[in-house]
């Protein structure tokens, strides 16, 4: 009972018994703004104490460890305008403007190429702040080599030959370059920002205006060497290509001596002449087939009738009428033999004709055929000849266009702005590391309250430990201001209209009114554990039920301990045990205080187990007999995850009062020593939290009781 703190004002719950099953109602409990900032604000010196460790580190970093860089910048612009002198485009154009050629070229300035030109030039390799093996090593490399020495495992590597060590040292340095080295593109543009960060201001400078320059530098020459490459290729080309030239002329000219003179016009001419041709044996055939038809009829003719038809000669027509006269008859015969033989020769001319005309036609056919091949040859020729040429031209002209273009190349980036030394060292930024080392340090120290609070599986008022339980809490007790139980009892005694005084007398209200109908006479004080303040309790409810006047008993049934000797000085040598036992009666075993004015029954030692003894039916009938001689017995009992004497005796309880530390006991504990008396079907009657405190609760937010009691309470 150490503290001295004010109480609280007692807040009695109502006396009406629950349902003995408790129910988890801690799902009804949420997380709210005020909640959320009431934990912030209870752990505001927690989270002050991390802020400050965090900005102690913060400060010693930025004055003492970190090392000034200074940064340094220099603006390129990607110029894509083309101002050449001659059109050349196609042989070294310059550069586009989509973001395939922005993103190429910020590699090529990050390029290992470019980048051993300029730590060439400033000498990086045999500077320390570049070249990682000119360093010292640092204090954990230091530790593991000195690990490996005792050890024994570090051997001598191999000396590397001077061309090996020299590429190492520039590799080296080249690394270092590029993690000291920064490309930006300004976005929507064309211009990229080279920045340099490094231990010296003049030489964060230099190495940012050497990579633009080289970058330049690195551009002109890749022109210069394309049209130097170009001009050597065209030179060569130009000459296989009049070369060529001269050998397809030659092979017309050639062709044109040894044929003869072959044109389109020739072989239309020849073209006429074949159709001609070709048409007159149309003809002769057509001749040839009517004749021959005539012939044909002749001879299958039967009448001389039939014969005249077919001939159609009128001297046969004239003849026809008298041909039943035998000379008409001979000369008939006579003009019909004429006709068919004037008919078989102008067939057998017609026949001749289609031979000879067929012949010619075949020969103007092979005449034309070998023109047109010639013609088709010296057209094909002629092309050629007339290809190599254009095709010699053209390259002549890009040899020309090129041999005059060396010389006048322009870069295709220039220099928007050169870097300036730095006057002031880039970082450490001191105010944004302060300032972020103090957010950090409020966010873990936030997050370490948190933690801290989520660990915390206790009650801290009476609404939680109602909803957790599903039992009534029937009075809150605060820390009495006092150092044990003796000057608690004493300052009750002395401060009856105290704030404490005001809470057990609640208390005992609630007990007394939880059943109006049968008030109870016996009541059990019981807890999880020890230090729960349950005996404080016991004594205190004890000492104000005096108060009205009632004869009231104090049963130390917590006889393991025997805590009531220290404060009633042990003047009986007989106590609980005897009684049980039948070496004492009830009257001398019973201790009467005058100054608390309480009958007190003290535990003493015995050779028996406590629990079979409340179990035996003497402690029934001892129960019997203090029923009839006091009006409130209260029986201080053991803790009930400790030993079963508590629910033993609860057996001849009317009313049970449980005890709860406040903000102290577990809410596992709470739930099982409950459930044990639920075991025996003897749940408790109302729950006592005991042991607040008036400061802890109002950085909990819950003091909401003791502003409006100052008025009542005469502390």
């Amino acid at each position: 009972m150490n503290g001295n703190v004010q109480g609280i004002g007692a807040q009695g719950a109502t006396p009406i018994r629950r349902a003995p099953a408790r129910s988890d109602q801690s799902n009804l409990d949420f997380l709210d703004l005020s909640t959320l900032f009431g934990t912030l604000w209870r752990g505001k010196f927690t989270i002050l104490a991390v802020m400050a460790i965090a900005l102690a580190a913060g400060l010693y970093y930025a004055y003492l460890i970190a090392t000034p860089l200074y940064r340094a910048k220099a603006v390129v612009m990607l110029d894509t305008r083309e101002e050449q002198v001659v059109d050349i485009e196609s042989v070294i154009g310059g550069l586009s403007s989509d973001a395939s050629v922005v993103n190429t070229e910020v590699e090529v300035l990050k390029s290992r190429g470019l980048l051993s030109k300029v730590s060439t030039e400033l000498d990086l390799p045999n500077d320390p702040e570049f070249n990682r093996f000119l360093r010292e090593p640092g204090l954990i490399a230091s530790w593991k080599l000195a690990a490996k020495r005792g050890l024994g495992l570090t051997e001598a590597p191999p000396t590397p030959t001077l061309p090996v060590k020299q590429g190492r040292m520039e590799d080296a340095a080249i690394d270092g370059l590029l993690e000291r080295l920064t490309i930006k593109n300004v976005p929507n543009s064309l211009v990229f920002n080279v920045t340099v960060e490094t231990t010296d201001a003049e030489k964060s400078a230099a190495i940012a205006n050497t990579v633009v320059d080289k970058y330049i530098l690195n551009q002109l020459e890749a022109k210069f060497d394309a049209t130097r490459q170009a001009t050597t290729w065209l030179s060569g080309r130009v000459g296989e290509l009049r070369t060529s030239l001269e050998a397809a002329e030659a092979e017309v000219k050639a062709f044109r001596a040894k044929t003869d003179l072959v044109n389109s016009e020739t072989l239309s001419a020849l073209e006429v002449q074949l159709k001609d041709l070709r048409d007159r044996i149309v003809d002769s055939e057509a001749a040839i087939g009517a004749a021959q038809t005539r012939l044909d009829r002749l001879a299958t003719a039967q009448t001389a009738q039939e014969r005249a038809t077919i001939l159609q000669d009128p001297q046969l027509t004239r003849l026809l009428p008298r041909i039943d006269q035998p000379a008409i008859s001979d000369a008939f015969d006579a003009r019909v033999a004429d006709v068919t033989a004037r008919i078989t020769l102008e067939q057998r001319r017609a026949e001749a004709q289609r031979s000879a005309l067929a012949t010619s036609r075949d020969q103007l056919t092979a005449r034309i055929e070998a023109q047109s091949a010639d013609l088709i040859t010296l057209q094909q020729l002629t092309r050629e000849a007339e290809a190599s040429r254009l095709l010699y031209e053209y390259f002549l002209g890009r040899l020309k266009e090129t041999s005059a273009q060396q010389g006048i190349q322009q870069a295709d980036s220039r220099v928007l702005s050169a870097a300036v030394i730095p006057t002031r060292p880039a970082s450490p930024r001191r105010p944004l590391i302060l300032a972020l080392c103090a957010m950090l340090g409020a966010v873990l120290g936030a997050a370490l309250v948190f933690l801290r609070e989520a660990r915390r599986d206790t009650h801290r008022t009476a609404q939680h430990l109602e909803n957790a339980t599903g039992y009534p809490v029937m009075g809150q007790i605060a820390t009495f201001p006092a150092r044990n139980r003796k000057e608690a009892l004493a300052y009750l005694m002395s401060k009856p209209n105290s704030e404490a005084a005001e809470s057990i007398r609640n208390l005992r209200t609630s007990l007394l009114l939880s059943d109006a109908d049968n008030p109870p006479q016996i009541m059990v004080v019981s807890s999880s554990l020890p230090g729960e303040g349950k005996t404080t309790i016991a004594l205190s409810l004890a000492q104000n039920m005096v108060g009205m006047g009632r004869r009231v008993l104090l049963i130390e049934g917590d006889i393991r301990r025997q805590d009531f000797s220290a404060m009633f000085g042990g003047r009986k040598s007989s106590g609980l045990m005897s009684v049980l036992t039948g070496e004492s009666t009830l009257s001398d075993a019973v201790l009467h205080d005058e100054e608390s004015g309480i009958d007190v029954l003290l535990g003493d030692q015995g050779n028996y187990n406590a629990a079979d003894l409340f179990s035996s039916d003497r402690f029934r009938e001892v129960i019997a007999e203090m029923r009839g001689t006091y009006d409130q017995i209260i029986i201080d009992t053991p803790p009930v995850l400790i030993v079963p004497d508590a629910r033993i005796i609860a057996q001849h309880a009317d009313a049970i009062l449980f005890v709860v530390k406040w903000d102290q006991t577990l809410q596992s504990q709470v739930s099982e020593a409950l459930g044990m008396f639920e075991s025996v079907n003897h749940p408790v009657s109302g729950l006592a939290l005991n042991q607040i405190s008036p400061r802890g609760m109002k950085r909990y937010g819950f003091d909401v009781y003791s502003g409006y009691g100052k008025k009542y309470y005469v502390n």
